[in-house]
């Protein structure tokens, strides 16, 4: 078990080198790197994308032996074939490219380590602040190296939930008014614009739950590490695209049953 836990703890640190690595270079990154390279209905693609892309990918190719879901190349496989309980690296380079286009700072390096539909560790770095969330599934999560937890928050009339409109977002007014509905429920609705810092806020207490229908894996992958570690819990269920999912995540008092 010691030898289990250890081996977690040198995945972490290289996920927290190539997170903080790729971040620095975006906090410092030249105006060029924000231009936007396709411009699509919902979503920009940056140059800032791969680029950052391409500092993690180096880092985690070499220092591990571990397949890596991106969310620019798609499935990298370091093996010849990706067996389904296989862990393998799972990496937004930039979450939260539109806000990073327009200097507006919720965004994020994010890399999470799964095996199936687990999660086994994560890290979020916001290189705007400084601040390196990083976590070990069914363990312990962390803010700059001191415990975070989720919230105490009992009911749902208290609560914050984070949420957002991701690409595939079904905007029918049928869909809509049901997500009124749903969010009505809570005391604030916040959008960042970013589903990690979401999800490493609701590890840290300092929101309470969050939801997105289709978001993808990429994006959610090590915030949802972060909830574990920290105390609380989810719901995960297939999306309508390929490595899309319907999440829900808080605390463990306020998970909505039809969530």
């Amino acid at each position: 078990m010691e030898e289990f836990q250890n081996q977690f703890n040198d995945l972490l640190e290289i996920a927290k080198y190539a997170a903080s690595e790729a971040g620095q270079f975006l906090a410092n990154c030249p105006s060029e790197s924000r231009f936007v390279e396709k411009n699509l209905r919902r979503d920009s693609k940056l140059l800032a994308d791969r680029e950052s892309e391409k500092i993690i990918l180096d880092i985690l190719s070499s220092q591990s032996d571990y397949s890596i879901l991106t969310e620019e190349a798609g499935l990298v496989k370091n093996s010849p074939q990706l067996a389904s309980n296989d862990p393998f690296w799972v990496v937004d380079p930039l979450d939260g490219g539109v806000n990073f286009s327009r200097y507006m700072p919720m965004c994020c390096t994010s890399i999470g380590l799964w095996s199936g539909k687990d999660p086994l560790l994560g890290v979020v770095y916001d290189f705007n602040r400084g601040e390196m969330f990083s976590g070990i599934a069914n363990s312990l999560s962390t803010l700059d190296g001191q415990r975070i937890e989720v919230s105490a928050t009992r009911h749902i009339e208290d609560a914050i939930l984070c949420t957002g409109f991701p690409v595939n977002t079904d905007f029918s007014n049928r869909n809509l008014s049901d997500f009124v509905h749903y969010v009505s429920d809570y005391k604030k609705v916040r959008l960042m614009g970013s589903a990690a810092l979401s999800l490493a806020y609701v590890a840290c207490g300092r929101a309470d739950a969050y939801i997105e229908e289709d978001i993808m894996l990429w994006d959610i992958a090590a915030g949802l590490a972060l909830i574990i570690g920290a105390g609380g819990r989810f719901n995960l269920a297939s999306g309508r695209h390929k490595w899309s999912y319907k999440v829900y995540a808080s605390n463990k008092s306020i998970l909505k049953k039809d969530a």
